[in-house]
């Protein structure tokens, strides 16, 4: 386990996560149920190469600032001083119950560490590829070829071989970047598999969509799997950190699973898409469709299966997957059934996230350049200019060394995308109706909270 490190730390951030939790309750208004609330997860894990966690050690200054350990640059300190600090925070967005949301929450960044904690021992050495194979003992491991000469062989593993130098001349060259992106893809993967096992057990209900930053080496890894979004607002420009998850942008996809496997549409619903619903009197007339092959449309002659209900249906906000759900990838929805049918609609949607990677190194970043993430009841409102917009404004009228001033940020988004109550309900102040969903946002600062860029 890992813990903060004092109780005076252990104190303030358990009274900042409860006031940020009951901040979120009283934006969702009177639409706050239970089934919907949004999870949040915020921590700062440490990997030892002799895979443990060493106990937290984090400085405060004579305020006693909790927010401190937020900041990017500021790698706490810790005890032995020896292993990789990791940051991690986790948006997860549920719906039809708050089960799969909860769990999620609590053991995504665990299975994430324990997986990057198998390869501590590559993350140390960053500069070199990653071995093609690994021994039991974790050291590189060749089956066939010739050992040079410097090979140092295990006695518990007489093929394995330690020289980097000797690789086959076919092998692809895979990057530590790579590495560690598919540990984060195979953790969602493993994360999505504990909730179906232990989802009767422990009554896991919905599912949840889930997005999530990893700050590790220098390098921002932001996966995602649902319509929540990430953007990094740097000098004012918006540089998009995840892409949304719907049956539109998946149309394709799911057209095809549908086109392989009929079976999953039991009968009832057909894998091509029409402007539409066809009428049986339009039975041998020409009407506009596209398949999974097609971004274009096209004529084709109506037959007696077209008249079925389409996979994907409606458009925008309102598109569904089989007349049911607004989102094709997250994690649970393993009960998921069409209405009043027994077809599980689980095979279409995929735990998959999509991993964006951003170098750090590579660019200054001032005060004001944040990592915005938040759910789509705020994106429904607002686009991503409009956020940066925001955001930059309301940072530019704060001290620098404010610790608070991002959480205020935050706030600010939250109260622009909801609106005021007036006698039509909650409007913007361009008079569009405001956001009638939960709303959850981050606003991390990728550089520290005073003094030169970074």
């Amino acid at each position: 386990t890992y813990d903060l490190c004092n109780c005076k730390q252990r104190f303030l951030y358990q009274i900042l996560s409860t006031a940020f939790l009951m901040y979120q309750l009283l934006m969702s208004c009177n639409k706050i149920q239970i089934n919907y609330l949004k999870i949040i997860q915020c921590d700062f894990l440490y990997f030892c190469f002799r895979f443990r966690l060493s106990q937290l050690n984090c400085t405060y200054d004579n305020n006693y600032r909790p927010l401190h350990a937020l900041f990017l640059p500021d790698i706490p300190v810790f005890q032995d001083g020896t292993g990789i600090p990791l940051q991690y925070w986790g948006v997860f967005d549920g719906h039809a119950g708050s089960g799969c949301a909860i769990m999620a929450s609590k053991l995504l960044h665990r299975l994430i560490r324990d997986r990057l904690g198998d390869i501590a021992h590559l993350l140390e050495n960053p500069s070199t590829a990653p071995p093609i194979c690994l021994a039991k003992n974790g050291s590189p491991y060749q089956a066939e070829g010739k050992k040079g000469a410097n090979a140092i062989q295990d006695p518990e593993e007489p093929d394995a071989i330690t020289d980097p130098s000797i690789r086959f001349h076919t092998e692809k060259a895979v990057s530590l970047e790579s590495l560690i992106v598919g540990i984060i893809e195979n953790s969602f993967k493993q994360m999505d598999e504990l909730i179906e096992k232990e989802k009767v057990s422990y009554a896991i209900s919905g599912g949840c969509c889930a997005l999530a930053a990893i700050h590790l080496m220098g390098k921002l890894y932001v996966a995602n799997a649902g319509d929540s979004r990430a953007i990094i607002i740097r000098k004012k420009e918006v540089i998009p950190m995840s892409n949304e998850f719907t049956p539109e942008s998946e149309r394709q996809r799911l057209q095809y699973l549908g086109f392989l496997r009929p079976e999953l549409l039991g009968n009832e619903f057909t894998h091509l898409e029409f402007p539409r619903r066809i009428q049986h009197k339009e039975l041998g007339k020409k009407m506009l469709y596209r398949d999974h092959t097609m971004n274009g449309w096209a004529y084709k002659t109506i037959v007696e299966d077209d008249l079925k209900f389409p996979l994907i249906y409606g458009e925008g906000k309102k598109a569904r997957v089989m007349a049911t759900i607004g989102v094709t990838r997250g994690l649970g929805d393993h009960d998921l059934k069409v209405y009043n049918s027994n077809i599980y609609i689980k095979p279409f949607l995929s735990c998959c996230p999509e991993v964006m990677v951003y170098d750090l190194s590579k660019y200054q970043h001032g005060p004001n350049d944040v990592l915005v993430m938040g759910t789509d009841g705020l994106w429904d409102v607002t686009t991503d200019r409009e956020v940066a917009d925001a955001v930059s404004s309301f940072l530019s009228c704060c001290e620098p060394a404010d610790p608070v001033r991002y959480t205020l940020a935050a706030q600010e988004l939250l109260m622009r995308s909801r609106g005021v109550l007036k006698e039509r309900g909650w409007r913007l102040p361009n008079e569009r109706l405001g956001s009638g969903d939960d709303i959850t946002c981050f606003v991390i600062p990728l550089s520290g909270p005073a003094g030169p860029e970074t």
